[in-house]
Formats: structure tokens, C-alpha cells, sequence
């Protein structure tokens, strides 16, 4: 295992832009280095020759691959935004805003999936018998304000 850095996998990315995972010993492609991130694999690209960071660049291609697919997750208007934030003094703040918003995105989603793992028909259930519960008691009070109304006419009588 040739892994260092408190056990963040080594990707090692060579000039003929071949890309060498020092934990398989092995080569991989651009679409390994994707499963791990959705596997959540902690890892760092470099240069094969000089050691230089090169993880930001490689997470860029993917990122420009993954919205070259028909399903973009950024709107061109997204896109825009992004651009009008670089070389900005709140370049900081949006970067700091968008982590954020992805971590609390990211919570909500897994609250959602634990929510569906404990039985997605339960939850959809119980969903539609509050509503049921609802409008029963509204159509109730409806009914009853109907037979109140009636009960006063025949006293009036």
C-alpha cells in the first residue's frame, strides 16, 4: 500500500494524462476517480513529476464532463453567476455561502433517505391519513354547522 498523508488514496496523474491509483497499483479512468468521490474515498491528485496538487483540476473534469451529459446540474444562468464571483472581494463569502448550502442540502437529503429506508409505504401511509384526518374533521365541522343551524330554525318555530 503506497497510500501516506493519514490514509488519503494517491492518485498519481502522468504526462500522457494516464491516471495511476498507488492503492490499486493500477491504472484507472477519470469514471473510477467519480466512484470514489460518490463513494466518498478520500483522495489527492498529483503530478507524477513535480508533486503539484492537481485534485481541483481533475474534480473540474469531472464537473465538465458530468454537465456535458444531458442532465446539467447548473443552469447557464448558474454558470454565470460563478463566473461574476471570481476576482470579487465576496469571491470568499459565495464560496463559504455555497458550502454551506450544499452541507445543509446534503443533511436534508440523508434525513429524507433515512426517512424512506424505514418503510417508504409506512411514511406514505401515515402521510395520507393525516390528510384523511384533515379534511374528515373538516367535513365535520361543516356537517355540524349544518345541524346546528337546523336545530336553531326548529326552536325558532
Amino acid at each position: 500500500m503506497a497510500d501516506t498523508e493519514d490514509n488519503i488514496r494517491i492518485i498519481k496523474k502522468y504526462p500522457n494524462r494516464r491516471i495511476y491509483d498507488t492503492h490499486l497499483s493500477q491504472y484507472i479512468k477519470i469514471d473510477d476517480i467519480r466512484d470514489m468521490i460518490l463513494e466518498g474515498t478520500d483522495f489527492k491528485v498529483i503530478d507524477s513529476n513535480n508533486k503539484k496538487d492537481l485534485t481541483r483540476s481533475v474534480l473540474l473534469q469531472i464537473i465538465l464532463e458530468q454537465e456535458s451529459d444531458n442532465n446539467p446540474l447548473f443552469s447557464s444562468e448558474n454558470l454565470k453567476h460563478f463566473i461574476r464571483y471570481y476576482g470579487r472581494n465576496q469571491s470568499n463569502i459565495f464560496s463559504a455561502f455555497l458550502d454551506q448550502s450544499l452541507q445543509l442540502f446534503s443533511q436534508q437529503q440523508e434525513q429524507l433517505s433515512e426517512l424512506f429506508k424505514q418503510n417508504p409505504l409506512d411514511n406514505f401511509n401515515q402521510f395520507n391519513q393525516k390528510n384523511i384526518d384533515m379534511w374528515q374533521g373538516f367535513q365535520n365541522k361543516f356537517f355540524d354547522s349544518f345541524k346546528t343551524d337546523e336545530k336553531n330554525t326548529k326552536h325558532k318555530k
